[in-house]
């Protein structure tokens, strides 16, 4: 199978605040890396209750303090809510920490709903083409790779502190057109499949039909997100993915509502039974016995032809979430 990473929103799972789902993301950085996974990824999500991921450069630093050979980084920064220089000085210094180790992944999206992104100041979408092209020429300049020229217009502004070494620059992506601009632009690219609501094998066939080599990357390299849990029988995995389906379900209908509580969960999805939204949220992921969800995502991946696989890290506590990420990895 393709290389298994991991995709971290810091849920907040039962009774717990929010703190406590930050802290929680520690522990499941530090069971991915000790299970073997490649990557472990944190997200950025703004005003919303379920989720304590608003900050996910912190989150990244405390990670290169409690792991040591995997991966971090970000699933993803959403560019156009910061200035692109601060971006690329907040990357090079996570860089300088914990060096060959970093991945900086954006999105062109707010993370966040209008209201939200005009309280923190984002700018339109419309101008991420060029807050990632000053992205790139920073982030080339400070690891020495592509020094910025005299007719550019971020001459003799450098991203701070400078090394031998840049993270690895990636796009999150939830559609084949902006799968194919990350291909042009030279950079990997991960299909936010749980987002999208569609298969990832229409935006990495775009993404790797347009690829243009670039000082990030000579060949093509795409991934996919998904929601996966495992459990030691199919019955029971369901069973601990109902507050994530209530949630998701919960938010199609115009709600934003938690469900800390599984049999609480089960009453709300039994209001629905039959209802095509709820049928569309079990159709984006898989879960089920260990044995089925390694296969499913095996199966994805080569269909898709996707060189890596993001699970998210999903279950109703942490334990579930730690064992889940086992036996999808005990294959």
């Amino acid at each position: 199978m393709s290389l298994l990473s991991v995709l971290d929103l810091s849920p907040v799972s039962g009774d717990n605040t929010q703190a406590q789902a930050v802290r929680e993301s520690l522990e499941v950085a530090k069971a991915a890396e000790r299970l073997g996974y490649h990557r472990f990824w944190v997200a950025e999500h703004h005003n919303i209750g379920g989720l304590a991921s608003p900050a996910p450069e912190i989150l990244i630093a405390a990670l290169t303090q409690v792991t040591s050979t995997i991966r971090l980084g970000s699933g993803g920064v959403m560019l156009v809510n910061y200035s692109p220089l601060k971006v690329a000085e907040v990357f090079m210094e996570l860089e300088a920490l914990a060096p060959g180790r970093i991945d900086l992944g954006v999105g062109r999206a707010l993370g966040a709903d209008g209201r939200t992104g005009a309280a923190l100041r984002s700018s339109s979408s419309e101008a991420f083409p060029h807050y990632f092209a000053l992205l790139n020429a920073w982030l080339l300049d400070a690891a020495g790779k592509e020094p910025i020229g005299a007719d550019h217009p971020a001459h003799d502004i450098h991203a701070h502190p400078k090394g031998p070494s840049h993270p690895d620059l990636f796009m999150l992506c939830s559609s084949a057109e902006s799968a194919a601009f990350a291909g042009q632009a030279g950079v990997g690219m991960v299909f936010a499949e749980f987002i999208a609501r569609s298969d990832g094998g229409p935006a990495v066939a775009a993404y790797k039909n347009s690829f243009r080599p670039s000082p990030f990357r000579e060949t093509p390299w795409a991934g996919i997100a998904t929601i996966a849990l495992a459990a030691d029988d199919h019955d029971e995995a369901v069973r601990l993915d109902a507050p994530r389906r209530a949630s998701s379900l919960a938010t199609l209908t115009g709600q934003r509502q938690r469900f800390p509580s599984i049999p609480d969960a089960q009453a709300y999805l039994a209001q629905f039974a039959g209802d095509p939204r709820l049928a569309d949220i079990e159709a984006r992921s898989i879960v089920g016995e260990a044995s089925d969800v390694r296969a499913r995502l095996a199966e994805k991946a080569r269909e898709a032809r996707a060189d890596e696989l993001f699970v998210m890290a999903s279950g109703p506590t942490l334990a579930t979430r730690i064992r889940s990420l086992e036996l999808i990895q005990a294959g």
